[in-house]
Order: structure tokens, then sequence, then C-alpha cells
């Protein structure tokens, strides 16, 4: 064998030794490998299209509050609807805003803390609970005060057809 054939041989047994090594490593995640991006502080997932009842309907509610307080809600035409589902990471929280119309929400999981905007009043929702953020003008925010990621789902009555289903506000004195 020539020298310079005992030279590529060497050099591919290396190479081939090498790439083993590293593989090996890798499997046993010795080998740092670029991390993987972390979550977005709240990310959202539409579960439906943004549809339309086929019947005419209005809606009335009427939300009963510890204090006493009654809100009425009327909707003349809450037939475009959208159910979304969000996961909120500890410690985010959602812009100022409101609705077009009211919001149906139930927490699978975590918790979130919902801050009206007038009187800064708090209420925390657990897993399981569920509850009605009336939209029309408004104002709340909402966080994740929470150690683990909150899950929750939210329909949508008189959705936008198309754009953001929140619409940015100022927090008032909070």
């Amino acid at each position: 064998m020539s020298k310079t054939s005992r030279r590529w041989t060497k050099a591919a047994l290396i190479a081939g030794v090498t790439t083993l090594m590293l593989a090996a490593c890798a499997a046993v995640g010795v080998v740092s490998s670029s991390a993987a991006d972390p979550p977005a502080p709240i990310a959202s997932e539409a579960l439906t299209l943004r549809s339309v009842f086929t019947d005419a309907i209005n809606m009335k509610l009427r939300l009963k509050e510890d204090q006493g307080k009654t809100t009425v809600v009327e909707v003349d035409d809450p037939s475009r609807t959208v159910v979304v589902r969000y996961t909120v990471q500890p410690g985010a929280q959602f812009p100022w805003h409101s609705h077009a119309g009211p919001v149906f929400v139930n927490l699978i999981s975590g918790e979130l803390t919902y801050i009206e905007a007038d009187g800064c009043e708090e209420t925390r929702y657990t897993t399981g609970q569920a509850f009605v953020d009336p939209g029309q003008g408004h104002v709340h925010s909402a966080i994740n005060r929470g150690t683990i990621p909150t899950v929750f789902v939210a329909t949508f009555y008189d959705a936008p057809a198309e754009g953001s289903l929140l619409i940015p506000a100022e927090p008032g004195n909070c």
C-alpha cells in the first residue's frame, strides 16, 4: 500500500470514528443541541372557523355577580361565532381589551386572574370553572399568576368576520 493510500485510509478511519462518537454522544444527550424556542407567552389556536348560525337569533344574558350587581347583556345578532383555545404561560398577561360581544370561557387547566378596568376588581378562576365576559366595551385583562401554563377555551359571540377578536383599550385606573 502506498504512503498516500495509507494517509487516506487513516483519515477516513478517523473521520468515521469521530462521526460515530458524535452520534453516540448526541444519542445520550452529551452534545448540546440548539435549544428549542421557548413557548409564546400567550398562544391561541382557533378550534373552529368563524361560523354563522343559519337561524335568526338574539341573545340576552343576566350576569349576577357576588356583590349583588346584575349586568344585562343584549346582543341583537350574536350569530357569528368562533371557538379559540388559549395557552397562557406563567406570568403572562393579556393586554387591556374588550370584545364585540360576549365570550364564554372554560378553564381546562391552571388558573387565570380576570381584572376589570372599572374598579380594578380581580377574580381568580381555576381548572373546571367557567365565566362570561360581557364584551361590548367591558374593558379587562387577565393574567396567569400560577406556576403552570393555563389553558382555556373561549367561545366568542358577535365576533368580527375577520381580524382580531380583542379590541385594544385603556386600563382605566389600574
